[in-house]
């Protein structure tokens, strides 16, 4: 993607102040993945994060960092830091009212600038000496000791001086989780919650790639883990995806789970994630799935419902740039077979039609169907091609409560390699 176009966009979208979102909670044209959470004294959430601008290859020289007091209204703060070389997955920290900002480059060199506001601009890049390798993490445990963790196939662990900038590689810990016995791929970040660190990282223990937020157990920083299993899987948000790396945090009593999901049918245009998580008696975490809801209430079946905010999709249908609009996003690329799911929609005391807003270039019809992909058909619409959007009025059988919404196409011709369409929203009414 054109990085004057993704500029244009970061500037509007700051210029807009708060984004009203769920699903990915990433504004709609930035891509912002590897997102760390963090909270702050002001009792806002912080996502730092590194930022995705071309189907060609992972991250930029850029971080946007993003905040928020209520899970659903987001503010895009541009420009928290500038590199002269691309940036890899961030983490930040604060102590006594500074804020420290890790990155690293490709070639495996960890750095920290420093700011006095949490959202930049970071400055002062210092290298820290010691660790060559991707995705810096710190952790400060109750004690006020500082830790550090980085690393890809085999994390690496050491104590932090008080400076925050220089490690006390006395303390140099490898193989803390590993590719063979945790799945760890790369993407560490650990938290303490009650007497249990948990090791939060890429895991490959799935699909051959590393689609899933994992984790590890221990009763001490370094070790040793025990692997518990997976958290969320991203595998289905995008017909190319293929990494994940987040983080959990606790946010006004509850917890969650932050991760990213591809777009553009590639592996790179990733958005930040959110899902809300429990914790069982032992500490264990359980898993959750990936929903278009994130941290709110289902969507409102009676408000306009971006397509964009499909969870799921098989086929060649992806989530990419709208046509019309550099703003905003579509659904697009629905050949005849395809399916996609929005997770959940809330249909309240009933909805009997549904209007979508679609461009077909070929004929064609449009199937939805409730809580699962064979689930039972809740309305069909014949698509004529065409070159503009159109909005097609539906009736639908009834439907009342929370479900999941699955959408197939089917082509005129089943057997077509060619798209069929595409869809900018839906909405439904009584």
């Amino acid at each position: 993607m054109n990085r004057r176009l993704i500029s244009l966009l970061a500037i509007l979208w700051g210029a807009m102040g708060y984004i009203h979102a769920q699903n990915p909670i990433s504004p709609m044209g930035v891509y912002i993945a590897d997102p760390t959470a963090r909270v702050w004294s002001d009792n806002k959430l912080y996502i730092y994060g590194s930022l995705d601008e071309t189907t060609k290859r992972y991250c930029s020289r850029i971080y946007h960092t993003l905040s928020t007091d209520n899970l659903r209204d987001w503010k895009l703060h541009q420009y928290s830091f500038v590199n002269g070389e691309i940036l890899y997955a961030p983490d930040a920290i604060c102590k006594q009212g500074k804020y420290y900002l890790y990155y690293d480059t490709p070639n495996g060199d960890n750095f920290v600038a420093t700011s006095d506001s949490p959202v930049g601009p970071f400055e002062d890049g210092k290298k820290i000496e010691g660790p060559r390798q991707i995705d810096p993490n710190i952790f400060i445990d109750d004690d006020g000791q500082a830790y550090f963790f980085w690393g890809q196939f085999s994390a690496k662990g050491a104590k932090m001086n008080p400076d925050l900038k220089t490690l006390d590689m006395t303390t140099y810990v490898d193989g803390l989780v590993t590719e063979k016995n945790h799945n760890f791929h790369e993407g560490s970040f650990v938290i303490k919650r009650g007497k249990y660190y948990y090791f939060i990282y890429a895991d490959i223990g799935r699909n051959a790639r590393p689609t899933c937020i994992g984790y590890a157990m221990a009763t001490s920083p370094l070790g040793p883990y025990e692997y518990k299993g997976v958290i969320v899987d991203n595998a289905g948000c995008d017909p190319q995806s293929w990494n994940n790396h987040g983080s959990i945090v606790q946010y006004k009593d509850k917890w969650y789970v932050l991760y990213h999901r591809s777009t553009h049918s590639s592996k790179m245009m990733r958005k930040a994630c959110i899902e809300p998580i429990s914790f069982n008696a032992d500490g264990t975490i359980n898993e959750v799935e990936m929903t278009s809801q994130g941290a709110g209430a289902p969507l409102n079946a009676f408000s306009l419902i971006d397509a964009a905010r499909a969870c799921w999709m098989q086929g060649n249908v992806r989530i990419r740039r709208h046509a019309d609009n550099p703003l905003r996003e579509e659904l697009g690329a629905f050949h005849s077979g395809d399916i996609a799911a929005w997770k959940y929609i809330d249909f309240g005391q009933g909805a009997s039609r549904a209007t979508i807003k679609v461009r077909s270039a070929s004929d064609g019809e449009i199937i939805l169907r409730k809580d699962s992909p064979t689930g039972e058909i809740i309305g069909q619409q014949t698509i004529k091609a065409g070159s503009e959007w159109k909005h097609y009025n539906m009736r639908l059988k009834k439907t009342k409560g929370v479900h999941a919404l699955w959408v197939e196409c089917r082509g005129a011709d089943e057997n077509s390699e060619k798209e069929i369409f595409s869809i900018d929203w839906f909405e439904f009414s009584k």
